[in-house]
């Protein structure tokens, strides 16, 4: 996928170069290209609602960098600095986090979210995984039935995050969740057409793989059927109820290293922008 979306952000970038009235190389200068990681991190991103995440500048970054890389070999006497001077920070923010009682709201209304009761109980599946097991999207699409071990009451988690492996490959389930998945594994899955040679755990109409894009478009519908103008107004995403619960869990006492271990982080350091978070939610 690297190799494919290279391209794709040098294009990006030598279209900006147009637009500022430059048809050569010759004018990138290192003032230019901080000016475009500024233009990256104001415009929407074109996959989902928000900004471009960190994780997509560095990706633009990189790609300037084999760029930069390029031209040295070529002997050119062009340099100019890429690196992000002011990377953008987490866009984190209390705003966006849901209240215990939103969440609440968004488990109830799963009840009538759809007409049909396989994609209801899908629904409430979903929002299990995403908020009380705090996993981020990707994790979701590939978990698979046979990752539900309801005799150890856990889930298996295979996948990292871009690159990065969980501290814990597995997930502990509440009993509330092992309810709702149980409810959906036994009487919505079964409904969905041909499931039953389907190895993933959410499958869709077609009888395949439930993907990233459906998985947000069920949230969003359920959000927008909740008629809470508050819930509405935030800028809530899938990830965000990992945002949600993690804020949640430190505000009621749990400790940042047992946190840091349900979350799957390497490393305390990407837990602790929680704390702050917990601190304002607390105020």
């Amino acid at each position: 996928m690297t190799v494919y979306y290279m391209p794709i952000h040098l294009r990006e970038f030598f279209n900006y170069l147009e637009t500022k009235g430059h048809d050569t190389i010759e004018y990138i200068t290192t003032k230019l290209v901080s000016e475009y990681y500024e233009h990256l991190s104001s415009r929407k991103n074109q996959t989902r609602s928000g900004a471009l995440s960190n994780a997509s500048l560095n990706k633009h970054q990189q790609a300037l960098k084999l760029f930069l890389d390029y031209i040295k070999k070529r002997r050119s006497k062009l340099t100019f600095g890429v690196h992000l001077k002011s990377e953008k920070q987490s866009t984190l923010s209390l705003k966006d986090i849901l209240t215990i009682d939103e969440v609440k709201q968004l488990f109830e209304v799963c009840d009538y979210s759809h007409p049909s009761r396989r994609m209801r109980l899908r629904d409430k599946a979903m929002l299990a995984i995403a908020y009380n097991c705090g996993l981020r999207t990707h994790q979701m699409v590939d978990l698979d039935l046979s990752d539900v071990d309801f005799k150890k009451g856990r889930l298996m988690i295979r996948s990292g995050s871009q690159n990065k492996k969980r501290k814990q490959p597995y997930q502990v389930l509440l009993s509330n969740t092992i309810e709702i998945l149980e409810e959906y594994i036994h009487f919505g899955r079964p409904l969905f057409y041909k499931s039953e040679y389907c190895d993933a755990l959410f499958v869709n109409k077609n009888g395949g793989r439930m993907q990233g894009k459906a998985h947000r478009n069920r949230l969003k519908a359920i959000i927008e059927i909740t008629e809470n103008d508050e819930i509405l107004e935030k800028n809530i995403c899938l990830h965000n109820l990992r945002h949600s619960i993690a804020t949640h869990l430190l505000v009621n006492g749990m400790p940042l290293r047992t946190v840091s271990d349900f979350l799957g982080h390497s490393s305390l350091e990407s837990t602790q922008i929680y704390t702050h978070l917990s601190e304002l939610y607390n105020a």
